[in-house]
């Protein structure tokens, strides 16, 4: 395949690159920039619709990406939803005060927008300021986009040079089917172009009817969660600790979300659950470390699902934002931050 002359701003991310960055205290935030969406897949973990809400504050958002840019901390960006290729206003504007800012960009598309052989120059423009972009397949998202769209937003993000990672569920033979799409793009030397991760599905939203939690087992046996350590920021204002689908539409405990109104609280929010002793502790030592407090003592044999119902559990017995020497000294016991 030949590649086209449109150079980007700067370096590649492989996946791995990119966990790496995750994992790193401080080093990243997702923007989630929409909830709407037009493919409709049965498995959507945020619910997202054609008729979703979407940004309609401009000021707001703007002020939100500039706190984002403007954070000394932060070197790379996610930008996700929804599906943000919707959001031609916010995407662009996004976009490009992220580059110039400096920062690394990586968005999360299914590929709606691939059905042109030549997409609209706007959405070159976007690729342009992208360091890698998650193309997400399988037969759920299949079913909505059908399969040339994803074929010719492949070939399109690969013209960019871009880094492509092709995120499938793990079920119904999605892994071989995404692989197959990639050999119709890009012939049998599609891994010089795309990396292959295979998911599991997330039982949030409409992924909650189809996809079963896993097996419960004591709060003492759960480890580290890597995500509370980056926040998400919705394009309304909505900071949460972590990417928990079902806390950023309002479930969960109310701690680990803030509802903010300007850039500047949008910041004290970020700066906030970075600097929340409890989920310092989650994100390093893990939560079944924790149950030996003895606040959380009761928790070590209680079931859970995952480490989201562990941590709900311990938010629930913390006083917001309270400062807890114990929580501290085992969070440096068990090895401190990974920064």
């Amino acid at each position: 395949m030949r590649r086209l002359t449109r150079q980007g701003d700067g370096r590649r991310l492989t996946h791995a690159e990119i966990n790496r960055i995750r994992q790193t205290r401080g080093a990243t935030a997702l923007l989630f920039i929409t909830d709407r969406c037009p493919v409709g897949c049965a498995h959507c973990s945020v619910d997202s619709r054609p008729d979703s809400p979407r940004i309609t504050d401009f000021a707001l958002f703007e002020q939100i990406v500039d706190q984002l840019c403007a954070d000394p901390e932060r070197t790379m960006i996610g930008i996700s939803g929804g599906e943000p290729f919707v959001e031609r206003r916010g995407l662009t504007l996004a976009a490009r005060r992220i580059a110039d800012a400096g920062k690394e960009l990586v968005v999360y598309t299914s590929g709606v927008w691939g059905a042109a052989v030549d997409p609209p120059a706007w959405i070159h423009e976007v690729l342009d300021h992208c360091a890698c972009v998650y193309l997400s397949t399988d037969a759920y998202h299949e079913a909505g986009t059908g399969p040339e769209r994803f074929i010719g937003a492949a070939r399109v993000i690969a013209g960019h040079g871009l880094p492509i990672v092709v995120q499938v569920v793990d079920q119904d033979g999605g892994p071989a089917r995404a692989e197959e799409l990639l050999r119709a793009a890009f012939g049998s030397d599609w891994p010089q172009y795309a990396e292959l991760v295979p998911t599991q599905g997330l039982p949030h939203g409409r992924g909650a009817e189809l996809f079963e939690r896993a097996a419960r087992v004591p709060g003492r046996r759960l480890g580290a969660c890597e995500l509370v350590i980056s926040p998400v920021v919705r394009y309304d204002g909505r900071v949460t600790a972590c990417c928990n689908e079902t806390v950023l539409m309002g479930g969960g405990p109310a701690a680990l979300r803030r509802d903010c109104t300007s850039g500047a609280e949008v910041g004290e929010a970020v700066a906030g659950f970075q600097r929340d002793p409890l989920y310092r502790a989650i994100g390093t030592v893990g939560g079944g470390a924790l149950t030996q407090h003895p606040r959380f003592r009761e928790l070590a044999d209680r079931q859970f699902g995952d480490i989201c119902g562990l941590c709900w559990a311990m938010t629930k017995r913390v006083v917001p934002a309270e400062d807890n020497p114990l929580l501290r000294a085992i969070e440096l016991v068990g090895g401190g931050a990974r920064e």
